[in-house]
């Protein structure tokens, strides 16, 4: 058998990478800073150009970035856990299929540029993705309960009909709006302000704040629902709150940078099949590396074509799908009895 790496270490290094992806990924693009100036630049307050594209431009990017990274997988290795699905993540209690539709039917109907699409657009994605959780809830209620199959199943099925609305947006849209969709499906962080930041912390800090504490649970969850209420966990309140945590955290996420997906499949499996599935060093280790892995895509997608943009959710699955289909290769024994 495979031995795995120790949780410790692996968050250690991403701990100390962090900060170093930060400083990169603001000094890197059309107007180039020296890493090791910018904590200069914005301590000392230097007047410039300079300053102005980091404070303005660059630091709201990659503020974002990594709490949007942070929220998918996070939310991706909860998801996964309490469905005991490698392959779970924020689509299966359809949060991203619901903002993706809500969002297509804004531009559709009232145009990505339109007076409010600034916040127009990020507001219907996110109240779409929180309407489909809920309703995925309801669905799958029965008798006071909530099966874990059953809130799959209805998952599933929802999302197959949203899929179809978009389906049906998109065979309905003119050109202008089928590329504004297409786009959006496609993720970006382009334009990014700090009110627009401001504005995604209120959902994301909640859910966030829900999910981060739930490793003990998870792994008793991982024993299955019987066991783990004979152990003294709430199952019921559990799935409760991971559900709500990752419909804040995604949809927050989803309506401030579009349809960025693979984060929230491929970071936590990525680990789990490194360290194994301890779920009280899981958590915080995907999520750093949740964030590193969309600033580095984001780094990518503003630098590898300029003065174009290539969307971020291409390099998302072009960075995090080889790497994936190395490891599971590698411990695809593990993986299988998993």
């Amino acid at each position: 058998m495979t031995r795995t790496v120790p949780y410790k270490l692996v968050f250690l290094i991403l701990l100390a990478a962090l900060p170093i992806a930060l400083c990169v990924a603001a000094g890197m693009g059309a107007y180039s800073i020296a890493p090791f100036r910018i904590p200069a630049i914005l301590w000392d307050r230097i007047e410039g150009e300079g300053y102005r594209v980091l404070l303005y431009i660059r630091l709201p990017r990659i503020f974002l970035a990594t709490l949007v990274g942070t929220a998918l997988a996070l939310s991706g290795a909860a998801l996964q856990s309490m469905f005991r699905n490698p392959l779970a993540d924020s689509g299966l209690i359809g949060v991203s299929s619901g903002a993706a539709l809500a969002a297509s039917a804004w531009i559709a109907l009232a145009g990505a540029d339109s007076r409010i699409g600034l916040w127009g657009l990020p507001t219907a994605a996110f109240a779409g993705g929180l309407a489909t959780v809920w309703l995925v809830w309801r669905m799958a209620r029965t008798n006071g309960a909530t099966p874990t199959a059953t809130l799959l199943l209805t998952g599933i099925a929802l999302n197959a009909i949203a899929g179809a609305g978009i389906g049906l947006l998109i065979y309905c849209s003119d050109e202008e709006e089928l590329r504004g969709i297409t786009f959006w499906q496609l993720g970006g962080l382009n334009g990014t302000t700090w009110p627009l930041v401001w504005a995604a912390l209120i959902p994301l800090v909640p859910g966030l704040v829900l999910l981060a504490p739930l490793g003990r649970a998870l792994n008793a969850l991982a024993l299955g629902d019987r066991e783990a209420y004979h152990l003294g966990v709430h199952v019921a309140a559990i799935q409760r709150r991971i559900v709500l945590g990752s419909a804040l955290a995604v949809g927050g996420a989803v309506a401030a940078a579009g349809g960025v997906g693979f984060v929230g499949l491929v970071v936590p499996h990525m680990f789990r099949l490194l360290c194994g599935a301890d779920n009280r060093w899981l958590l915080p280790s995907t999520a750093v590396g949740g964030a590193l892995l969309l600033l580095g895509a984001d780094t990518a997608s503003r630098t590898l074509a300029q003065p174009a943009e290539l969307p971020v959710g291409i390099l998302t699955a072009l960075a995090g799908g080889p790497f994936f289909l190395w490891l599971l290769l590698r411990h695809k024994r593990e993986a299988f009895h998993a």
